[in-house]
């Protein structure tokens, strides 16, 4: 298929465009390549994806409307994987306006660029944010998310709402993911796992939130892949069964489908430091801090709806992934 895959220089993008074009599929990654962190680290991996005949690259940001229009019009995608975005709880509380721009203009813009040209799917990332100040435990789709705590989970369920509309007006198959907690190699350098195995190795505390109480339901980047492609394969579907006296949130009469994308397994943040120091070989110094404004104290996701439609979940544990990780690390900054 000729999929368009956005934010291709990113972590996500970037280890699903190399399964796409593995298994034939023709892949237009779109990036702006903004500084968010590191643009080498993005440059390093999108070189890796251009060494493919099947790939082309087009440096484009999703909130250039124009752009956007001219690039549908230009291609003819089957399926649309949109995975770019402005990321982090934490840096939405200091840039608003920058969410704004790429999680709901730039959204916008994939949306129309998908009715008005023939798209057979739009897979978009949502997030485990949006469930926000929800404490009933595993975190379901079928559970109402209207009360997040950050802009960021704020814009990812302004993107579920977007989507079901185009849904219902023009019969788009838009399905949403949630993602828990993404790590593996080629991560991103703003995350946890990053940030303390660099701080570690090179002599420094780490800052431990909400004095490492926390926990997260962290998901292997293998496992992410793994979803986004069966899903991305199984177009979303309406559901007979959907009631507007008791709407269900997760489906939808129109087509229109979430899912969440997680371990099924959270885990206490002072583990997952442990597991770190164990494969470094080195103690971490800890700074412990109160919890963050628009950071949620524990994850933990509901896959059934995951399993039942694509046979598949997350199963690669916390050690075996930290592992790769840390080895992905040690061998790229050479340390």
């Amino acid at each position: 298929m000729k999929i368009l895959v956005t934010g291709a220089a990113g972590f996500i993008g970037f280890h699903l465009s190399q399964r796409l074009l593995a298994r034939g599929d023709e892949v237009i990654g779109l990036d702006n390549l903004n500084d968010y962190y590191d643009v080498g680290l993005k440059e390093t991996r999108l070189a890796q994806l251009s060494a493919h005949p099947n790939f082309r690259f087009v440096r484009l940001d999703l909130a250039d409307r124009e752009g956007m229009a001219q690039l549908f019009a230009a291609e003819g995608f089957q399926r649309v994987v949109n995975l770019a975005a402005q990321a982090g709880v934490r840096y939405s509380l200091k840039n608003p306006h920058a969410y704004v721009d790429s999680n709901l203009v730039g959204f916008v813009n994939i949306l129309e660029g998908c009715r008005h040209h023939g798209v057979e799917h739009l897979v978009y990332a949502s997030s485990s944010s949006v469930y926000g100040a929800n404490t009933a435990m595993p975190f379901s789709v079928h559970h109402n998310v209207d009360h997040p705590v950050s802009l960021y989970a704020a814009s990812k369920k302004a993107n579920e709402l977007m989507a079901h509309t185009y849904s219902h007006l023009y019969g788009l198959p838009t399905t949403g993911l949630r993602f828990f907690t993404v790590y593996g190699p080629w991560g991103r350098p703003d995350m946890a796992l990053f940030l303390f195995t660099k701080a570690i190795l090179e002599g420094r505390p780490i800052d431990v939130f909400n004095h490492g109480k926390m926990q997260r339901d962290f998901t292997y980047i293998d496992d992410i892949v793994e979803g986004v492609v069966r899903v991305t394969d199984r177009i979303a579907t309406p559901n007979p069964q959907w009631s507007g006296d008791a709407p269900d949130a997760g489906t939808s009469y129109a087509p229109y489908r979430l899912y969440n994308i997680g371990n099924n397994n959270p885990v206490e943040l002072m583990r997952m430091i442990e597991i770190v120091e164990d494969c470094l070989g080195r103690k971490a110094e800890k700074n412990l801090l109160p919890i963050q404004p628009g950071d949620v104290p524990a994850t933990y996701a509901d896959v059934d709806d995951l399993m039942r439609d694509v046979g598949f979940k997350p199963q690669t544990s916390l050690e075996t992934g930290i592992a790769r990780f840390i080895d992905w690390y040690r061998s790229y900054y050479a340390q």
